[in-house]
């Protein structure tokens, strides 16, 4: 009998991604025959647009499959910051953007250059379900801050102020925001960086936006990492790239890190997100006005079914939908709806105690199967009004 191997009693705090539970529980049923219709995850179902596939194909033609500088390629970064100085009329160098195998890896590299064991870092709560376990795993603790429907699922500063101690390392922030699609307010923005707390950034959903342009956090303050990617508004999900702009000085540290761990992102991905940014803005504004068709079309029909909106989610490509009048225990409840009707949604405790109650709805799936699930889910909920 092999001795049992011992794990670090830390992961036990690793909480699981339930929204990938729902998933599984979904192609089980669908191996048994079953229509399901995917609401779960925050994937495109558009195709990755054909100037990024096309400039794949000829880098990899051009035996661009090598080890690459460990902070990307210098044609990438320059693309990069060329097109922050567009959006948003920030300056960036370089030399303090690092290309990686995507935002998740990025996010905990990021906390790993900022926590000793026992540091603090501020969250939303609810915010994306990986970010808390981000922390624990960088042996940080993560610290919430609650975000209310009420109060438009806005940020507090002066909330987030009140829970600063001398253990505070980050706050982090994402906007548009998963899992409530809202769009922080420049003000928010703004008063969240007169904190002088070092922020972490996922910009992820930029580009999916659908009124207020959105705005970079590097428009307010110098002390802040960004987090941004190819997999939401480029189509790229399974690219696997993304990037991390940090404060120049942190470079040598930061290489260190990412050639240890990571040597350096694929090469010829990298010239595909050269394509993204030059060449495929046009056909993802095109999705992005498919997004917004969607968008507004769940929202009008959710309250039809018994679940009203009080805020407005403008951004990214989801609806959190409030449910507890339905139940409290909204896994059990996303599970039922799953076996019952065959459309799987993501339970909101999935985000953290706040989430409790609500469902999330990701409208990145065709219009069709939208108003098919709407017409799924209407007799369920009227059988327990």
């Amino acid at each position: 009998m092999p001795k049992a191997i011992h794990t670090p009693a830390f992961l036990d705090e690793i909480t699981p991604f339930l929204a990938v539970e729902v998933f599984q529980a979904a192609r089980a049923l669908e191996a048994q025959g079953k229509n399901i219709i995917h609401l779960e995850f925050g994937e495109p179902d558009f195709p990755t647009p054909e100037p990024v596939r096309a400039a794949a194909i000829r880098s990899m033609e051009r035996g661009e499959t090598r080890y690459t500088h460990s902070l990307g390629i210098p044609e990438l970064r320059e693309t990069i910051c060329a097109y922050h100085k567009t959006k948003y009329g920030t300056v960036l160098d370089p030399e303090q953007v690092l290309v990686s195998q995507g935002t998740s890896f990025l996010a905990y590299l990021a906390l790993l250059l900022l926590l000793e064991p026992g540091d603090e870092v501020i969250l939303p709560d609810p915010t994306y379900a990986c970010y808390a376990n981000f922390v624990r795993l960088a042996h940080g603790v993560p610290v919430f801050v609650p975000l209310r429907e009420s109060e438009g699922f806005q940020l507090d500063p002066a909330a987030v102020k009140k829970v600063i101690t001398p253990r505070t390392r980050a706050l982090m922030l994402c906007s548009p925001a998963n899992p409530t699609g809202v769009l922080l307010r420049p003000d928010v923005l703004r008063d969240l960086a007169a904190l002088e707390v070092p922020i972490l950034s996922d910009e992820i959903y930029h580009g999916l936006s659908y009124g207020a342009p959105e705005h970079s956090i590097l428009e307010y303050t110098d002390n802040a990492f960004v987090l941004n990617g190819y997999s939401k508004y480029f189509a790229m999900t399974g690219w696997r790239l993304g990037y991390l702009v940090f404060p120049k000085h942190l470079r040598a540290t930061v290489m260190r890190l990412h050639q240890n761990v990571m040597i350096s992102a694929s090469e010829f991905v990298q010239h595909a997100a050269i394509a993204a940014m030059t060449e495929a803005v046009p056909i993802c504004e095109r999705y992005r006005a498919e997004y917004d068709r969607r968008r507004v079309f769940l929202i009008e029909n959710l309250a039809a079914i018994g679940l009203p909106l009080k805020y407005e989610p403008s951004g990214a490509f989801y609806v959190f939908a409030d449910a507890s009048h339905f139940g409290q225990d909204s896994l059990a409840l996303a599970m039922r709806i799953l076996t019952e009707t065959g459309v799987a949604l993501t339970p909101g405790n999935d985000f953290g105690p706040g989430g409790e109650g609500y469902l999330r709805f990701s409208y990145a799936n065709s219009m069709e199967n939208i108003a098919e699930a709407l017409k799924r889910l209407k007799p369920f909920f009227q059988r327990r009004g």
